[in-house]
Protein backbone atom coordinates (compact mmCIF):
# COMPACT_ATOMS: atom_id res chain seq x y z
CA UNK A 1 0.00 0.00 0.00
CA UNK A 2 1.59 3.48 -1.36
CA UNK A 3 -1.26 5.82 0.05
CA UNK A 4 -0.32 7.55 3.61
CA UNK A 5 -2.89 6.86 6.54
CA UNK A 6 -3.62 7.35 9.48
CA UNK A 7 -6.31 5.15 12.23
CA UNK A 8 -7.32 6.63 15.24
CA UNK A 9 -10.19 4.87 18.19
CA UNK A 10 -11.40 1.53 17.91
CA UNK A 11 -14.68 -0.07 17.09
CA UNK A 12 -16.66 -0.06 13.51
CA UNK A 13 -14.14 1.43 10.57
CA UNK A 14 -15.01 4.44 9.16
CA UNK A 15 -13.55 5.69 6.21
CA UNK A 16 -12.84 9.76 5.15
CA UNK A 17 -12.29 10.89 1.95
CA UNK A 18 -10.93 14.22 1.97
CA UNK A 19 -11.84 17.12 -1.30
CA UNK A 20 -10.28 18.56 -3.84
CA UNK A 21 -7.58 21.06 -3.08
CA UNK A 22 -6.86 19.26 0.38
CA UNK A 23 -5.64 16.48 2.13
CA UNK A 24 -5.88 14.29 5.14
CA UNK A 25 -5.62 17.51 7.63
CA UNK A 26 -8.76 18.84 6.65
CA UNK A 27 -10.44 16.05 8.85
CA UNK A 28 -8.04 17.55 11.37
CA UNK A 29 -11.16 18.62 13.85
CA UNK A 30 -13.77 16.11 12.79
CA UNK A 31 -11.51 12.85 13.15
CA UNK A 32 -10.98 12.82 16.96
CA UNK A 33 -14.62 13.46 17.71
CA UNK A 34 -15.48 10.20 15.40
CA UNK A 35 -12.48 8.40 17.06
CA UNK A 36 -14.49 8.47 20.30
CA UNK A 37 -16.94 5.72 18.78
CA UNK A 38 -15.62 4.06 15.73
CA UNK A 39 -12.12 2.86 14.19
CA UNK A 40 -11.19 5.93 11.96
CA UNK A 41 -8.89 5.37 9.00
CA UNK A 42 -8.20 9.04 6.87
CA UNK A 43 -5.95 8.83 4.21
CA UNK A 44 -4.14 11.46 1.29
CA UNK A 45 -5.42 10.73 -2.05
CA UNK A 46 -3.02 10.29 -4.96
CA UNK A 47 -0.97 13.11 -5.48
CA UNK A 48 -2.18 14.44 -2.07
CA UNK A 49 -0.47 14.77 1.70
CA UNK A 50 2.12 12.85 1.89
CA UNK A 51 0.53 9.66 -1.11
CA UNK A 52 2.73 9.40 -4.06
CA UNK A 53 1.25 11.43 -7.33
CA UNK A 54 -0.84 9.68 -9.69
CA UNK A 55 0.58 8.41 -12.80
CA UNK A 56 -0.57 7.47 -16.03
CA UNK A 57 -3.62 5.97 -14.59
CA UNK A 58 -5.08 7.24 -11.93
CA UNK A 59 -8.40 5.18 -10.43
CA UNK A 60 -9.56 6.49 -6.99
CA UNK A 61 -12.42 3.79 -6.62
CA UNK A 62 -9.79 1.21 -6.53
CA UNK A 63 -7.55 2.77 -4.78
CA UNK A 64 -10.25 3.27 -2.02
CA UNK A 65 -10.73 -0.74 -2.40
CA UNK A 66 -6.88 -1.84 -2.24
CA UNK A 67 -6.63 0.37 0.77
CA UNK A 68 -9.70 -1.06 2.62
CA UNK A 69 -7.81 -5.09 1.49
CA UNK A 70 -4.69 -3.77 2.94
CA UNK A 71 -6.47 -2.78 6.38
CA UNK A 72 -8.56 -6.16 6.29
CA UNK A 73 -11.83 -3.73 6.61
CA UNK A 74 -14.55 -6.18 4.91
CA UNK A 75 -16.85 -3.55 5.30
CA UNK A 76 -16.90 0.10 6.68
CA UNK A 77 -18.66 3.28 6.78
CA UNK A 78 -17.61 5.64 4.07
CA UNK A 79 -17.53 9.76 4.61
CA UNK A 80 -16.07 11.45 1.16
CA UNK A 81 -16.30 15.68 1.11
CA UNK A 82 -16.61 16.91 -2.75
CA UNK A 83 -14.81 14.79 -4.70
CA UNK A 84 -14.36 12.30 -1.54
CA UNK A 85 -18.13 12.44 -2.18
CA UNK A 86 -17.77 11.84 -5.92
CA UNK A 87 -15.17 8.52 -5.27
CA UNK A 88 -17.57 7.21 -2.35
CA UNK A 89 -20.73 7.42 -4.39
CA UNK A 90 -19.01 5.42 -7.16
CA UNK A 91 -17.25 2.93 -4.83
CA UNK A 92 -20.83 2.50 -3.39
CA UNK A 93 -22.29 1.89 -6.87
CA UNK A 94 -19.59 -0.74 -7.74
CA UNK A 95 -18.73 -2.40 -4.34
CA UNK A 96 -23.02 -1.60 -2.26
CA UNK A 97 -21.53 -4.73 0.12
CA UNK A 98 -18.28 -3.22 1.53
CA UNK A 99 -20.67 0.05 2.35
CA UNK A 100 -22.01 -0.04 5.78
CA UNK A 101 -23.00 3.36 5.63
CA UNK A 102 -22.88 6.75 3.19
CA UNK A 103 -22.48 9.64 3.97
CA UNK A 104 -21.61 12.42 1.49
CA UNK A 105 -20.62 15.77 1.95
CA UNK A 106 -21.42 18.40 -0.73
CA UNK A 107 -20.47 15.80 -3.27
CA UNK A 108 -19.21 16.10 -6.77
CA UNK A 109 -20.60 13.77 -8.78
CA UNK A 110 -19.24 11.77 -11.97
CA UNK A 111 -21.54 12.59 -15.24
CA UNK A 112 -22.68 16.00 -13.63
CA UNK A 113 -22.27 18.68 -15.86
CA UNK A 114 -20.75 21.57 -14.21
CA UNK A 115 -22.74 25.00 -15.50
CA UNK A 116 -20.63 27.05 -17.48
CA UNK A 117 -20.60 29.82 -15.32
CA UNK A 118 -17.82 27.47 -13.25
CA UNK A 119 -15.49 27.50 -16.62
CA UNK A 120 -14.01 31.03 -16.28
CA UNK A 121 -13.20 30.74 -13.07
CA UNK A 122 -10.93 27.63 -13.19
CA UNK A 123 -9.62 28.76 -16.45
CA UNK A 124 -8.78 31.70 -14.23
CA UNK A 125 -6.56 29.91 -11.12
CA UNK A 126 -5.39 27.65 -13.78
CA UNK A 127 -3.63 30.47 -16.05
CA UNK A 128 -2.24 32.02 -12.67
CA UNK A 129 -0.15 29.03 -12.59
CA UNK A 130 2.67 28.56 -11.29
CA UNK A 131 1.84 31.29 -9.30
CA UNK A 132 0.40 29.75 -6.25
CA UNK A 133 -0.16 32.56 -3.97
CA UNK A 134 -2.50 33.82 -6.96
CA UNK A 135 -4.14 30.63 -7.69
CA UNK A 136 -4.99 29.98 -3.92
CA UNK A 137 -6.22 33.93 -3.88
CA UNK A 138 -8.94 33.18 -7.14
CA UNK A 139 -9.77 29.92 -5.82
CA UNK A 140 -10.84 31.43 -2.25
CA UNK A 141 -12.07 34.48 -4.35
CA UNK A 142 -16.27 33.07 -5.21
CA UNK A 143 -18.93 33.95 -2.57
CA UNK A 144 -18.92 29.58 -1.84
CA UNK A 145 -15.95 30.20 -0.16
CA UNK A 146 -16.82 33.06 2.00
CA UNK A 147 -17.11 31.10 5.38
CA UNK A 148 -13.92 29.90 5.96
CA UNK A 149 -11.98 32.90 4.58
CA UNK A 150 -13.96 34.85 7.48
CA UNK A 151 -13.31 32.52 10.21
CA UNK A 152 -10.13 31.17 12.51
CA UNK A 153 -9.86 28.77 9.88
CA UNK A 154 -8.45 31.00 7.19
CA UNK A 155 -4.72 30.21 7.63
CA UNK A 156 -4.65 26.52 7.67
CA UNK A 157 -7.13 26.20 4.56
CA UNK A 158 -4.81 28.78 2.89
CA UNK A 159 -1.66 26.19 3.78
CA UNK A 160 -3.65 23.27 2.30
CA UNK A 161 -4.14 24.98 -0.62
CA UNK A 162 -0.97 26.22 -1.41
CA UNK A 163 0.46 22.67 -0.52
CA UNK A 164 -2.27 20.97 -3.33
CA UNK A 165 -1.13 23.56 -5.64
CA UNK A 166 2.67 22.98 -5.66
CA UNK A 167 1.84 19.23 -5.38
CA UNK A 168 -0.75 19.34 -8.80
CA UNK A 169 2.06 21.35 -10.48
CA UNK A 170 4.46 18.81 -10.33
CA UNK A 171 2.42 16.21 -11.29
CA UNK A 172 3.19 14.04 -14.21
CA UNK A 173 0.42 13.71 -17.43
CA UNK A 174 -2.33 11.21 -16.05
CA UNK A 175 -5.51 10.19 -17.05
CA UNK A 176 -8.08 9.55 -14.26
CA UNK A 177 -10.93 6.36 -14.35
CA UNK A 178 -14.21 6.20 -13.19
CA UNK A 179 -16.36 3.51 -13.50
CA UNK A 180 -18.52 3.38 -16.26
CA UNK A 181 -21.94 4.12 -16.72
CA UNK A 182 -21.43 7.15 -14.59
CA UNK A 183 -23.18 7.15 -11.73
CA UNK A 184 -25.13 9.97 -12.47
CA UNK A 185 -26.70 7.08 -14.79
CA UNK A 186 -26.74 4.58 -12.02
CA UNK A 187 -27.74 6.37 -8.50
CA UNK A 188 -31.29 4.54 -8.69
CA UNK A 189 -29.01 1.13 -7.64
CA UNK A 190 -27.46 3.02 -4.36
CA UNK A 191 -29.15 0.81 -1.93
CA UNK A 192 -26.35 2.14 0.66
CA UNK A 193 -28.18 3.63 3.48
CA UNK A 194 -26.93 7.75 2.78
CA UNK A 195 -26.61 10.88 4.58
CA UNK A 196 -26.27 13.37 1.94
CA UNK A 197 -24.99 17.24 3.68
CA UNK A 198 -24.98 19.92 2.29
CA UNK A 199 -23.68 23.71 2.77
CA UNK A 200 -26.19 26.18 3.07
CA UNK A 201 -24.10 28.46 1.25
CA UNK A 202 -23.29 25.72 -1.44
CA UNK A 203 -22.95 26.57 -5.30
CA UNK A 204 -26.13 25.99 -7.20
CA UNK A 205 -24.77 23.54 -9.25
CA UNK A 206 -23.73 21.33 -5.76
CA UNK A 207 -27.38 22.15 -5.17
CA UNK A 208 -28.63 20.45 -8.56
CA UNK A 209 -26.36 17.38 -7.35
CA UNK A 210 -28.73 17.39 -4.41
CA UNK A 211 -31.41 16.91 -6.77
CA UNK A 212 -30.56 14.29 -8.33
CA UNK A 213 -29.97 12.54 -4.96
CA UNK A 214 -33.29 13.26 -3.81
CA UNK A 215 -34.84 10.38 -6.40
CA UNK A 216 -33.80 7.90 -4.19
CA UNK A 217 -35.51 6.94 -1.28
CA UNK A 218 -32.76 5.24 1.01
CA UNK A 219 -31.05 8.75 1.66
CA UNK A 220 -31.49 11.42 4.57
CA UNK A 221 -30.64 14.78 3.50
CA UNK A 222 -28.85 17.53 6.00
CA UNK A 223 -28.27 21.34 5.37
CA UNK A 224 -25.36 23.00 7.35
CA UNK A 225 -26.35 26.66 8.39
CA UNK A 226 -24.30 29.06 7.68
CA UNK A 227 -21.75 26.71 6.02
CA UNK A 228 -19.94 26.92 2.56
CA UNK A 229 -18.65 24.24 0.19
CA UNK A 230 -15.40 23.90 0.45
CA UNK A 231 -14.01 23.94 3.74
CA UNK A 232 -17.06 22.69 6.20
CA UNK A 233 -14.94 19.94 8.05
CA UNK A 234 -13.04 22.67 9.25
CA UNK A 235 -15.55 25.31 10.29
CA UNK A 236 -18.40 23.07 11.40
CA UNK A 237 -16.92 20.08 12.65
CA UNK A 238 -19.27 19.45 15.55
CA UNK A 239 -22.43 19.71 13.69
CA UNK A 240 -21.21 17.32 10.89
CA UNK A 241 -20.16 14.67 14.25
CA UNK A 242 -23.84 15.19 15.51
CA UNK A 243 -25.56 14.69 12.27
CA UNK A 244 -23.17 11.37 11.08
CA UNK A 245 -22.98 10.26 14.91
CA UNK A 246 -27.18 10.10 14.94
CA UNK A 247 -27.28 8.75 11.60
CA UNK A 248 -25.10 5.72 11.82
CA UNK A 249 -26.54 4.76 15.51
CA UNK A 250 -30.09 5.05 13.99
Amino acid sequence: MDLYYEINGEGHPVVLIHSGGADLREWTFVAPLLAKNYKVVAFDGRGAGKSPSPVEYANYVEDLLELMDYLKLNQATIIGHNIGGQIATDFALLYPERVANLVLITPSLTGFHYSQEAEPYIKNIMDAAPNVDKMTEIFLSTPIYQVVTHSPQKDFAIQMLRHHFQRMLKWPPFKTIWPQPPAIDRLQELNSKTLFIIAQNDSADHYLIADHFRKIPKVKFIEIADADHIMVTLTHPEELYREINTFMEE
